[in-house]
């Protein structure tokens, strides 16, 4: 899509370079309780610089579009730190008809919440989600996916630490692939991070849905501490930043 690119692409750049601006001067998140009280909660509830470029993969059109669910929708599996805070950011998502918090990436069968966390399974904690792409695109998804979380921190998102807390995309066909590996390079090149991007680009293989207790965690829980001080205040920011895609409640 040469000529697109450089109104989608660049745009999607500078979008990316405001981001990261407006990252830099918010205030440091309150400190994680995910790991202490959050998870006895668990337990007990059971600037684009140059010119852009014109290699930018096109996503199918909705005509010739494959489709991976009944009525023409797709599925898109990302794993950017807790799957309370990626859920909730999702589900805010114009397009998006279902998030699923779950577990992917490992080699253990149907893991539990507990055996994820001695992070021996492989596994990260991820979502899974069902999107009609005549509303969005899966180009749009990685920009809410990028911009939800910091890419550049290896199994670290805050004080939440360990390989399930990776961030990963797990593709669903060659299409997505491509995207996302396209998207994860150019925002090396703009350097619109001030650290090289370590998100890991994975065949999807399997999905294991998490325990009902973490399931619309955010929207059941909202006076819980990690929703508070973590889930809330990041929620906030995507409404800001993605105006336009956010659905209204």
């Amino acid at each position: 899509m040469p000529n697109r690119f450089l109104t989608a692409g660049c745009v999607a750049l500078l979008y990316f370079a405001s981001v990261a601006i407006c990252l830099a001067d918010s205030p440091a998140p309150a400190k994680s309780t995910k790991g202490s009280a959050a998870a006895k909660a668990r337990s007990t509830s059971k600037k684009t610089k140059g010119t852009a470029t014109s290699d930018a993969p096109a996503e199918s059109t909705d005509e010739n579009r494959p489709s991976s669910k009944s009525g023409g929708l797709e599925e898109a599996t990302f794993g950017s730190g807790c799957f309370w805070c990626s859920e909730a950011v999702f589900q805010r998502i114009k397009g998006v008809e279902s998030v699923m918090p779950g577990y992917s990436g490992g080699h253990v069968k149907n893991p539990t919440y507990e055996q994820v966390c001695t992070k021996t399974t492989g596994h990260a904690e991820v979502v899974q989600i069902t999107y009609d792409p005549s509303v969005i695109s899966y180009k749009e998804l990685l920009e809410v996916f990028w911009k939800s979380h910091d890419p550049t921190k290896i199994n670290k998102q805050g004080l939440d630490k360990g390989p399930q807390y990776r961030s990963v995309i797990f593709y669903h066909d060659d299409e997505q692939k491509k995207l996302a590996e396209f998207y994860k390079k150019e925002l090396d090149k703009e350097k619109i991070f001030s650290h090289k991007i370590v998100t890991e680009i994975s065949p999807f293989k399997e999905f294991y849905p998490a325990e009902d207790y973490h399931i619309n965690y955010f929207n059941n829980n909202p006076d819980a501490e990690y929703c508070q001080t973590i889930i809330g205040p990041k929620v906030n920011k995507i409404k800001r930043l993605f105006k336009d895609k956010v659905v209204k409640e």
